[in-house]
């Protein structure tokens, strides 16, 4: 580009053309993917702890893809007899109340007793955007940098209660791995936190207190499936509010019919920021689990997801036969088309195209 400055008539002005602009990418840089190990090689990475092969597989589970599915159920019927070792433990609460903090203390009390951590966390995916941020590891500064720790953030994907819809495969890739910890992380408190109950050993919920009428945390869906209520941010001034709300869910608690394993949940306080009564709280995990396996109901409830989760595969399973035939989605978009010009109600328009599609198995 010519400068105007360097004209003969400025006497004494002379402009430099410059630097010419770099690429954007580094010319010499010759990187290449590496191409995604086959099964047998991710099994025998994974059964050796090695976090890169557990990631990949991992990843394979969460893809949506034909082909990298084949591969990760392949790799999960192999890592499964090496699985099951583990203390799941599910942790929920309302946003805020402290859950990935709490993780970080809690984590780093589990791992000064020994053995391997893994925490899934499972982060809300926009519902317009559908992207998440996956940040929960920069709330969790400690665990983050723990060489036991493995640490996956996944994307809701729009699943039921926030849970990723692969976390059981995930958990039993971990198990596989040797982390015989396993945290997962829901979202926050919903109708769906059924769906983390049924993957986990315990489960546990933390409230607030001083945030408002403590009755309103006191619902009873979500209080019946918690195995432990602690209070967390008791500490300073909360400290009177905190034990107020305590004894408040404890009144509540006594009111619910008796829990199928015989166990009463048990109400605490803590502070997950100065780390006090964390002792306290995981003695009542450890009480737990020594009164469901001394009972019998440890393996009666593993065997129980195992089962509900066989159905919600066969149900996840037809829901994408169904919406993947073409013929199907031409037919929806026609009934949708019906129904928006209010020619034809929801309930015919699905009838139509679910006789449509049964007719066609019948074949």
């Amino acid at each position: 580009m010519e400068h105007p400055e360097n004209d003969q008539q400025y006497t004494g002005l002379t402009v430099n053309s410059g630097v010419s602009q770099p690429p954007s990418v580094n010319p010499y840089l010759r990187h290449r993917r590496k191409p995604m190990p086959s099964a047998a090689e991710l099994v025998e990475g994974i059964l050796k702890g090695d976090v890169t092969h557990l990631s990949r597989a991992v990843t394979l589970v969460e893809s949506t893809s034909p082909d990298h599915q084949a591969v990760a159920q392949e790799v999960i019927e192999k890592c499964l007899p090496h699985s099951g070792n583990s203390r799941r433990i599910g942790i929920t609460g309302v946003p805020g109340a402290g859950k990935s903090t709490s993780i970080d203390v809690f984590g780093l009390h589990v791992l000064k007793r020994g053995g391997k951590l893994a925490v899934l966390a499972i982060d809300p995916s926009s519902e317009r955007t559908k992207g998440s941020i996956l940040g929960d590891k920069t709330r969790m500064e400690k665990l983050s940098v723990h060489p036991d720790t493995f640490i996956r953030p996944s994307p809701s994907a729009g699943s039921l209660g926030g849970v990723a819809r692969k976390t059981r495969e995930t958990i039993v890739l971990c198990e596989a791995a040797g982390y015989n910890n396993i945290f997962v992380e829901t979202v926050g408190v919903g109708q769906s936190e059924t769906a983390v109950h049924s993957m986990v050993d315990f489960f546990l919920l933390i409230q607030l207190a001083g945030t408002g009428d403590e009755l309103q945390g006191i619902k009873r869906g979500i209080m019946e499936m918690a195995d432990g209520i602690v209070i967390n941010k008791a500490d300073g001034d909360n400290i009177n509010r905190a034990q107020l709300a305590q004894a408040q869910f404890r009144s509540a608690l006594h009111l619910f019919p008796p829990t199928t394993s015989g166990w009463m949940p048990e109400v605490l306080c803590y502070s997950g920021y100065y780390e006090i009564g964390i002792t306290e709280v995981w003695d009542m995990i450890d009480r737990y689990f020594d009164f469901v396996t001394s009972n019998g109901y440890f393996e009666h409830k593993r065997n129980q997801q195992a089962r509900y989760w066989m159905y919600e595969s066969i149900n996840e399973q037809l829901k994408n036969h169904f919406y993947r035939d073409p013929d199907v989605e031409a037919l929806l978009a026609d009934r949708e088309r019906l129904v928006l010009e209010n020619r034809q109600s929801s309930f015919i328009a699905a009838r139509d195209v679910l006789d449509f599609y049964f007719s066609r198995l019948k074949k």
